[in-house]
């Protein structure tokens, strides 16, 4: 049987211990030198293609790390940089990649332009810094972050397929910075600069790129959708190209999909399984489907023996033209669920991170192959979260009843809002214009001290919460200092906003190392809810 090709559309970049966040904070504090950063940023790739490669994936991703958001990084491999950013036109570095998405390098000390805007990926927690272009836009390659990276990779030993956000997609999450034109229009000039970056990947020995267009799973103006045909005819030839779509179906666009000079397509069926049929029934005969069944969204084991199913007879049918890959980049995806050995063992089993899913993939590409043996591990892999989707004590009645139980005046006040301002005006006697904070005080250094020696022993509860009771004093206290009308407690006990709620509900789990990318060096670590959740008073730490 023939070999199927497995793959990712990316992998997370800030490390398994956020070893990128840290890192580049120390460089924009002036706390290492430039080469330090660039050290810690090859570490890790190298770290990741291994890991990839470890897992048995038949390609790993280049052009998926980025040192603050993949969206900047393709501004400046264009030479897309704001004049405010660049005046001079000098020459584009690692510092004014940082000018761009923060307002500020190292050596300007708070005195930069203005950052760009920052805006959510399109329905993901992930943000991106929004391009920005005028009626007289040039584009040059003039950043070869992308070249250095595939040459690292190559050079180190690895089957790479690099990964390129596409010309349409660019240009559609990107703004105009002044009246009068219309960005579509700078279409031409941005594909003769594509044009360039794909010749240089072919002369470094590519030959596949995924170019990412999620843009196509959108209801597109009929000039956009239109322009991808023309747009693919000029940038097709030196490599061949895989068009990746991800988030949602492509089926309402698939008929102008089908027409374009491409070589493959991928497609999200972890968002959208419904559209596979549709997709196989009209895709070209010379092309590749690149089939993206492991979530790369959600933390979840896959289920592989269904897939296994649902793909064997599409296997046949395809043969070698079946990929099997991640649904979107795992940049959404923790890295590393070896490094939670705090969670109970039944969880763990329910769980699959950035590096697992790396091994999912190719153990259902072995599986596909007719390996006997990777048949029968998809089946056992599978068991725990198939036997968690009817486990009684992961999905509680009581839960279930009360949710059953929920209508539409369950969520109505008891007395109209009138009624409710001035019996508020009677009890708490506030002025016409009460004054008031948000709620929540600075994390002190030493409040996160006395937190770190709480969770690891070295102070017990009773000490803790004497500790805390003086800080929440101390901002009653400023508080009243300052007369304000409405105090609050100061939230000093509190970690993390969504951690600490957590912890005090049954039915989450909080991991220790479950960071996810948000943008730049900003990360968040969700509590999963891994039960039926519901309140216990008695659960979670001992706190106030």
């Amino acid at each position: 049987m023939t070999k199927t090709t497995t793959h990712i559309l990316g992998y997370p970049r800030v490390g398994s211990q956020r070893e990128l966040k840290f890192t580049l904070e120390k460089y924009w504090r002036g706390e290492i030198e430039k080469q330090e950063l660039l050290e810690v940023g090859s570490l890790l790739r190298n770290r990741h293609w291994g890991e990839q490669a470890g897992a048995g994936l038949d390609f790993v991703s280049a052009g998926d790390f980025a040192w603050y958001d993949h969206v900047l990084t393709t501004s400046l491999l264009l030479g897309n940089v704001p004049k405010r950013h660049n005046p001079n036109e000098t020459l584009i570095d690692l510092d004014t990649l940082f000018k761009v998405g923060r307002g500020q390098s190292q050596s300007d000390c708070g005195c930069g332009a203005a950052a760009s805007d920052m805006t959510k990926w399109f329905n993901t927690n992930y943000h991106y810094i929004v391009p920005e272009f005028s009626k007289d836009q040039k584009f040059e390659v003039s950043w070869t972050q992308l070249f250095d990276e595939v040459a690292e990779a190559v050079k180190s030993g690895h089957n790479v397929k690099p990964v390129l956000l596409g010309p349409l997609s660019y240009l559609w999450l990107g703004k105009e910075t002044e009246e009068g034109f219309d960005r579509l229009a700078l279409l031409p000039r941005l594909l003769t600069s594509y044009q360039q970056i794909l010749s240089k990947l072919a002369s470094l020995g590519v030959e596949w790129v995924q170019i990412d267009e999620p843009i196509l799973s959108l209801e597109l103006p009929k000039k956009w959708l239109n322009a991808f045909k023309v747009a693919c005819q000029v940038i097709a030839g030196e490599v061949k190209l895989l068009l990746t779509t991800y988030f949602d179906s492509i089926d309402h666009n698939l008929d102008k999909i089908i027409e374009l000079p491409v070589n493959g397509l991928h497609i999200d069926l972890a968002a959208t399984p419904q559209q596979l049929s549709s997709v196989v029934d009209k895709l070209p005969v010379d092309w590749v489907l690149s089939a993206g069944v492991v979530n790369g969204r959600n933390v979840w084991r896959a289920d592989l023996n269904q897939w296994l199913s649902v793909l064997q007879p599409l296997k046949e049918t395809l043969g070698e033209r079946l990929w099997i890959a991640s649904s979107c980049s795992l940049l959404h995806s923790p890295v590393d669920l070896d490094l939670e050995t705090h969670l109970d063992p039944e969880v763990r089993s329910w769980l699959s991170f950035a590096k697992q899913k790396c091994r999912e993939i190719s153990l259902l590409g072995a599986a596909l192959d007719g390996d006997e043996i990777a048949i029968n591990q998809c089946a056992q892999y599978s068991q725990p979260i198939v036997e968690r989707a009817s486990a009684t004590h992961v999905n509680k009645a009581s839960v279930k009843q009360r949710v059953n139980g929920i209508t539409k005046r369950s969520g109505e006040r008891s007395a109209g809002y009138a009624e409710r301002a001035h019996h508020q005006k009677e009890v708490l006697g506030l002025p016409l214009l009460p004054t008031t904070t948000i709620g929540s005080f600075p994390q002190t250094t030493e409040i996160r001290s006395q937190r770190s020696d709480f969770k690891h022993g070295r102070i017990d509860a009773t000490a803790y919460n004497k500790v805390i009771k003086g800080h929440i004093s101390d901002a009653i206290a400023r508080q009243e200092a300052l007369d304000l009308d409405v105090l609050v407690h100061g939230e000093a006990e509190r970690n993390d906003m969504v951690e600490y709620f957590a912890e005090h509900l049954s039915g989450f789990d909080v991991t220790r190392f479950g960071w996810v990318q948000s943008y730049g060096s900003r990360c968040v670590k969700p509590a999963i809810v891994t039960l039926s959740a519901s309140w216990d008073q008695a659960h979670g730490p001992d706190r106030l």
